[in-house]
C-alpha cells in the first residue's frame, strides 16, 4: 500500500517561509517523481512544482519560481517544498503526488493525472 503523508502547512503572514515535507511509504521512491500541487477554495488544483526520481530536474509553475525550491533525500523517502516569500495567493490546500517514473526528464510535469499516488493535502494560509 503506497502512502503519502504531507505535514509543515500552516498559517503564516506575507512575506514569511514554510517547508513542506512529505513522506512516502510502499514504493521504490527513486523510482518516482514526485510532485507538488495546490487547490485554493473555489478553484482547480494547479500543479507547482515537481522533481525527478534522482533530483536531477525540477520543474515549477512560473508563479513561484525563484520563490519555491523542491528537493528530495531518497535514503529518506522524502521530498520538500521550501517556500520563501509568501503571499496570500499562495493559500491553498497543498498536495504532493507520486509518477511512477525512473527517468531523469518529466514530460507534462504539470499533467495531474499522470500522477499515480496522492497525500491527503496539507493547509497553507498566508495572511496579508
Amino acid at each position: 500500500q503506497v502512502l503519502l503523508v504531507e505535514s509543515g502547512g500552516g498559517l503564516v503572514q506575507a512575506g514569511d517561509s514554510l517547508t513542506l515535507s512529505c513522506v512516502a511509504s510502499g514504493l521504490t521512491f527513486s523510482s518516482y517523481a514526485m510532485g507538488w500541487f495546490r487547490q485554493a477554495p473555489g478553484k482547480e488544483r494547479e500543479f507547482v512544482a515537481t522533481i525527478s526520481g534522482s533530483g536531477g530536474s525540477t520543474y515549477y509553475k512560473d508563479s513561484v519560481k525563484g520563490r519555491f525550491t523542491i528537493s528530495r533525500d531518497n535514503a529518506k523517502n522524502t521530498v520538500n517544498l521550501q517556500m520563501n516569500s509568501l503571499k496570500p495567493e499562495d493559500t491553498a490546500v497543498y498536495y504532493c503526488a507520486a509518477e511512477f517514473n525512473p527517468s531523469t526528464v518529466v514530460h507534462d510535469a504539470d499533467f495531474a493525472p499522470r500522477y499515480d499516488y496522492w497525500g491527503q493535502g496539507t493547509q497553507v494560509t498566508v495572511s496579508s
